[in-house]
């Protein structure tokens, strides 16, 4: 059977007292480095497992996380990100963590700033936020770093030394997946890559796609194939995309960058019988009905529930179990076809 090891026999084991084993398991006081090492090498070996339980239980400490998410009222994409953080709330709600959802309009950085002083208000331990808008971003992480408040992203990602982690996907290579994608289905013609509501707040998102895309392309040599770039609103794709179907008789394939594949799968719905190729992004609900009609044919799935379940966890297990903060957390690129999203969907 196990041994299950004490304090004493980790002190007697690593030759020093048992207030220095305590001081270094429950991460208070100072520690000479040399006992520090001894200490470590007694761990190592015996694969100590503390009970982190009861160590949460006996500790005073409540550490606040806050998170500040785009409200999904005014965009669906963040739904399931609400259903994430949820999970978390379930998961530790028996441990001294209080983790609080604050919402803004996605369209607004005036929403955005002012939420983010909510939180300040609030003085938590932690923010975990979606970048949508880039200035504003470094901005109030500065602020939040001088107030010793860690900080992790999501979704968006932002370069910044004093963010803790990030958690998405690689939207270079996601861009590239979409490509293969695209050759599978057609073998010359050309693609339009569609970026909806692009502006400097989603701009990075976008371009970092759409370079992925272009890099398939480029790296296979495959000139029987032409890309072009339309970026259009969402008030004038019902306007914009007819006259750019007109201009482009040849068109075969369209690369939507964002989670509104549906606009332009609805529009085309409404204007042509040509078969042209969709790919797009994310499981809304609108895309599922337009994929299961056959006229999206992929979607990649960027999983944005457990992207925002990863970025409270791993906070939480840091502050309750001293647990290391991966850098980055990237997730797998889910392709999904009417074949396979029911097992997606719950």
């Amino acid at each position: 059977m196990d041994k299950k090891y004490t304090i004493k026999d980790i002190a007697q084991m690593a030759g020093v007292s048992k207030g220095t084993v305590d001081r270094v398991l429950h991460n208070r006081g100072k520690v000479s480095p040399a006992a520090l090492e001894k200490i470590n090498e007694v761990l190592n070996v015996i694969d100590y497992e503390p009970n982190l339980i009861a160590r949460n239980l006996k500790s005073t400490k409540v550490y606040r996380i806050c998170v500040l998410l785009p409200d999904p009222v005014f965009d669906p994409y963040w739904l399931p990100c609400v259903n994430g953080i949820q999970d978390a709330i379930t998961e530790f709600k028996a441990y001294n963590v209080v983790i609080e959802t604050h919402y803004f309009n996605p369209e607004s950085t005036k929403s955005f700033l002012k939420t983010h002083e909510a939180i300040v208000a609030k003085s938590p331990d932690a923010v975990l936020l979606a970048p949508l808008f880039h200035k504003e971003t470094i901005e109030i992480i500065k602020q939040y770093e001088e107030l010793g408040i860690m900080v992790n992203t999501f979704n968006n990602q932002v370069e910044s030394s004093s963010i803790k982690s990030f958690v998405g996907q690689d939207l270079y290579k996601s861009g590239r997946v979409a490509a293969s994608l695209m050759n599978l289905i057609l073998s010359k013609g050309q693609i339009a890559i569609i970026h909806i509501d692009e502006s400097l707040k989603n701009a990075i998102h976008m371009q970092e796609k759409e370079r992925g895309f272009r890099s398939y392309f480029e790296e296979k040599d495959l000139s029987d194939f032409s890309l072009t770039t339309l970026k259009l609103k969402y008030s004038n794709i019902e306007t914009k995309l007819p006259a750019f179907i007109n201009e482009n008789p040849d068109l075969s394939g369209i690369f939507i960058t964002t989670s509104k594949a549906y606009q332009i799968a609805s529009t085309l719905s409404n204007i042509t019988d040509e078969k042209i190729a969709l790919i797009g992004y994310d499981l809304v609900d609108k895309n599922v009905s337009f994929l299961n009609q056959g006229l999206i044919h992929f979607l990649i799935h960027q999983n944005q529930k457990r992207q925002a379940y990863l970025g409270v966890s791993t906070l939480v297990e840091h502050f309750l179990f001293r647990k290391d903060i991966p850098e980055t957390i990237l997730l797998p690129i889910d392709i999904i076809n009417v074949e396979n999203a029911s097992f997606y969907i719950s």
